[in-house]
């Protein structure tokens, strides 16, 4: 099987949508939840998506006084690329799929660098469901701090609300592989499903509201047995590091990746109801910064000399931890907030189109934001995937 039928198998197996309506709104006369972020259209979605701190409650994530250089590479790439019955570049590819910015690093250096929808390179863009591959990376280093015991240490020592619930005995790790057993429905047209409904609200003064949520859920499975996306229990992971560091996620994620790898930008991240940064979502950074947390991953978690995560806890983290039902190849499982795209690449992604995807064999690493018609699709995938094929052959 050639490399891009590798990749575009794998594209088709994804499902990394997610967001619950846990936001809140600078105006408070103008409740936008995440139905209406779904709903966006055209310039509306493009505009929001870069501009998601004037319209949603966010935390600051502070960069520091060094930016990590990004070098122009001498030679660029002009990829070009077969999908669906005709040849394309990359700028018929960003047109037609409402890319935003496509980034690729190729040893570190800039070998691609495009804008589009109004976008500047200083302009931030919202990352979705590419925050929960940022969350795992802070649980890594909330181990490395030994502020978490361990990856198999359970949720209940750091969130003890809940005890007594579903959540009993699951470990972190299984949080992380998305298996923790507890039922759960993911269903984004669905009112009445449980990613619609968890969080929306402080129902119980002084607990999280997910997790006020999340506990009166029932088991479903045994811990670490099966793989189910939840997005609500991402969220809990966030609120696991910040119990656990005693610092929010936002100063955590500055204090351990944005000032000491030189992020050139400060981030946001978006709060829930609670004021408690969204582990699953929405993270806004610029295209380039999104490159570095790529490179600060394919470097093993060390920043500015010094090690972040644990020695292996990234090289588990990229490879697959546990079976998430797609094919057995060539993309088969998922690691800890991570997707598997096939050949040793993995991928954070997030729905209209976000991903971070590394590509270790051919140390290439592709950006892409995007501000797709509908939030997932095997279409939108396959072509992703199809330009990927192009990207690498370009870059050889």
């Amino acid at each position: 099987m050639t490399m891009l039928k590798w990749m575009a198998a794998a594209a088709l197996a994804l499902t990394a949508a997610g967001a619950a309506r846990a936001q809140v709104p600078l105006d408070s006369s103008k409740p936008q939840e995440i139905a209406g972020i779904l709903n966006w259209k055209g310039e509306e979605q493009a505009k929001g998506f870069r501009d998601i701190e004037h319209i949603y409650k966010t935390n600051t994530i502070k960069r520091g006084t060094k930016v990590h250089p990004l070098p122009v590479a001498a030679h660029q790439i002009d990829p070009t690329f077969s999908y669906d019955g005709k040849t394309w570049t990359i700028d018929e590819y960003m047109k037609a799929y409402r890319v935003s910015g496509l980034l690729v690093l190729k040893d570190g250096k800039i070998v691609l660098e495009k804008y589009a929808l109004g976008r500047k390179p200083t302009d931030r863009w919202t990352s979705f469901s590419v925050a929960k591959s940022v969350t795992s990376t802070l649980v890594g280093a909330a181990i490395q701090d030994g502020k978490i015991k361990s990856i198999n240490a359970p949720v209940t020592d750091y969130i003890p609300d809940l005890k007594g619930s579903a959540y009993e005995g699951v470990t972190v790790r299984q949080m992380l592989m998305m298996s923790s057993g507890v039922k759960w429905n993911e269903d984004y047209v669905d009112p009445n499903s449980d990613v619609a409904k968890a969080g929306n609200k402080v129902t119980e003064p002084g607990v999280n509201p997910m997790v006020s949520y999340l506990r009166k859920l029932p088991r479903d499975h045994q811990p670490g047995t099966t793989w189910h996306y939840n997005t609500g229990e991402t969220d809990l992971v966030g609120l696991l590091v910040s119990k656990a560091t005693g610092e929010t996620l936002a100063q955590y994620a500055s204090e351990k990746i944005w000032k000491p790898y030189g992020m050139e930008q400060d981030g946001v991240w978006m709060v829930d109801p609670g004021d408690q940064e969204r582990g699953g979502c929405c993270i806004s950074m610029t295209l380039r910064d999104y490159g570095r947390v790529g490179l600060f991953i394919a470097g093993d978690g060390l920043a500015n000399g010094k090690r972040v995560t644990p020695p292996g806890y990234l090289a588990d983290a990229t490879r697959k931890e546990i079976d998430n039902g797609a094919p057995t190849a060539p993309a088969p499982g998922y690691g800890y907030f991570w997707w598997m795209v096939g050949d040793g690449a993995y991928s954070g992604i997030g729905i209209f189109g976000q991903s971070v995807t590394l590509f270790p064999k051919d140390h290439l690493i592709v950006v892409q934001n995007a501000a797709w018609p509908k939030a997932t699709g095997k279409e939108l995938s396959a072509a992703r995937a199809a330009m990927w094929g192009g990207v690498l052959a370009a870059a050889k």
